[in-house]
């Protein structure tokens, strides 16, 4: 047994996926100089199409995180062409993960060390609080380290997330309706759901320490389960049954970021390599009415955009 054991630590790790690598552009977001810009770790369109990004103005995810709040912007607004048009958010938040825009414009971020779901006005006031401030717990009105936020017409679909591996759901008053996943990794449940969306009735998952995208329907009824051959970290449905995921990791635990477009029928359209120079790990994504893919580079320090439909190159 030891000797199959060692044999087995050996063995090499996958080779990286020989995807098509796209036409990236880095340089998008135009950040005044000496900003405090830092781990870019989500990203989101509002009804106007200015693209909202999340950043952590130079806090870095270590472990034990800090209490004290970050005294800088974390929230970016732009417009489409990576013009800076708005920034706030400064001593609300600790450490941020997820950033959402609903219909009615309103932000809403998910903070792992406040251990809450935060509810802002469009220009950053602070509206509601879902979960007790620094107070992780499994039940209705705490979470585990909340990763991400949907809405479907009155219903809040939470990613709660890196503890409690579960989409727990409220209405948009924060009472608590229902909740899935939770009954562990393996073929039952979530390992660290990091991104939800919901689209024409149906719930996308990224069900990353799993490896795969779980669709079900709004009452929680599993779908489908497609594996991936990295780490999901992002999901994003395009409508019509077609949805983009993002790998923040492949199967060898290298960063990158590997976007695939799937059909209704859970086979893969095309994938690109939409890795940008230097270090680079998708984290999350949203896409434009004109197709433009706003990439959310924790690694990087940046936002990454390209064309879903452009054609990818071969080197």
């Amino acid at each position: 047994m030891a000797a199959l054991l060692g044999a087995g630590a050996c063995s090499s790790p996958a080779p990286p996926e020989n995807a098509p690598r796209a036409e990236v552009d880095a340089d998008w977001a135009r950040v005044p100089e000496g900003t405090a810009w830092g781990e870019v770790s989500a990203v989101d369109i509002d009804s106007h199409g200015h693209v909202f990004v999340l950043q952590r103005a130079g806090r870095v995810w270590e472990e034990p995180f800090p209490s004290d709040p970050i005294e800088e912007p974390v929230v970016f607004m732009f417009a489409r062409n990576g013009t800076l048009l708005g920034r706030w958010g400064i001593g609300e938040t600790v450490m941020p993960h997820g950033l959402s825009v609903d219909e009615a414009d309103k932000v809403w971020i998910t903070d792992v060390q406040r251990e809450q779901l935060l509810r802002f006005s469009h220009d950053g006031t602070l509206e509601m609080t879902l979960g007790e401030r620094g107070v992780a717990g499994a039940d209705h009105t705490h979470f585990g380290r909340p990763a991400d936020v949907a809405f479907d017409g009155d219903k809040v679909f939470v990613a709660d997330g890196y503890a409690n591996s579960r989409i727990i759901v409220f209405d948009r008053q924060g009472h608590y309706l229902t909740q899935w996943g939770h009954e562990g990794s393996g073929s039952g449940g979530l390992a660290i759901p990091h991104s939800v969306a919901v689209k024409d009735g149906k719930v996308y998952v990224a069900d990353r320490e799993n490896a795969r995208i779980r669709i079900y329907s709004k009452a929680g009824r599993l779908l489908k389960s497609l594996d991936t051959p990295g780490y999901p970290y992002a999901v994003k449905p395009l409508g019509q049954g077609y949805f983009v995921s993002l790998e923040g990791r492949d199967a060898g635990e290298r960063s990158g970021a590997i976007l695939r477009v799937w059909r209704p029928d859970g086979t893969v359209e095309r994938i690109l390599d939409a890795g940008g120079k230097g270090p680079t790990k998708g984290h999350d994504l949203a896409i434009g009415a004109d197709g433009t893919i706003y990439l959310a580079d924790v690694e990087g320090h940046r936002v990454l955009t390209l064309e879903l439909a452009q054609q990818a190159k071969d080197d």
